[in-house]
């Protein structure tokens, strides 16, 4: 999809929903692309993230420089400090590394019931996923029902390249989290996330030590 048509369809159903939609971001490449068409364009779709409280610190400095760059502060939700407290002290701080159901439980904790907070009584959410990402995104259409989240999802960038997704932040100039320039086309976590090789997978650097058909953390599928 085009820029001039993603930016139609943004102030589409930022009309039709009206203060029920909502975009979420992780300072992405291509998140950070569609926060400039949302806030450049100014279209009224909220903006927010999930803090894990594990996260890099040049991602904070990418919430940092967007909110500079935009005049805008990104809503941030956190994890139920009761859950995740106990989560620690029951299994330790590295549990996720010990089998897929623990690490999917700290997903759970630290991710999953956040967004369900953040998405309660919308009616469209907006994300940044591309098909590149993993196998079981190329199958999804870019626009689907949610029906976990009981609402739509509109995904603008999924036939998008890696390669276009970031010239086009390049050539406008748009903050972004400077670890792309490190190494890391996907970033998450700290502990859940490294630097992958020349000719490596995009998601390669996400829960590495896992098998590679289906990394997913719980926010868009099982």
């Amino acid at each position: 999809m085009p820029i001039p048509a993603i930016i139609a369809k943004l102030q589409e159903l930022a009309t039709t929903h009206k203060d029920k939609i909502v975009f979420s971001t992780s300072f992405s490449f291509e998140d950070q692309l569609i926060t400039h068409l949302i806030l450049a364009n100014k279209i009224p779709i909220r903006i927010f993230t999930l803090d894990t409280g594990r996260m890099f610190a040049e991602t904070y400095r990418a919430m940092y420089d967007t909110s500079s760059r935009y005049d805008y502060n990104v809503q941030v939700y956190f994890p139920d400090n009761q859950a995740v407290e106990n989560l620690v002290n029951e299994k330790g701080l590295y549990s996720f590394y010990d089998s897929v159901e623990t690490r999917k439980e700290c997903c759970f904790i630290r991710k999953v019931q956040p967004l369900k907070r953040a998405l309660a009584g919308m009616e469209c959410w907006i994300t940044g996923i591309r098909a590149e990402h993993s196998p079981n995104r190329q199958t999804m259409q870019d626009w689907e029902w949610d029906a976990d989240n009981n609402l739509h999802k509109f995904h603008p960038l999924l036939h998008w390249s890696t390669e276009e997704v970031e010239k086009y932040v390049r050539e406008n100039h748009i903050p972004y989290n400077k670890l792309h320039d490190q190494g890391f086309p996907s970033i998450g976590c700290q502990p859940c996330t490294r630097a992958v090789a020349k000719g490596e997978d995009i998601r390669a650097g996400r829960w590495w030590w896992e098998d590679t058909s289906k990394k997913e953390c719980g926010l868009h599928g099982k």
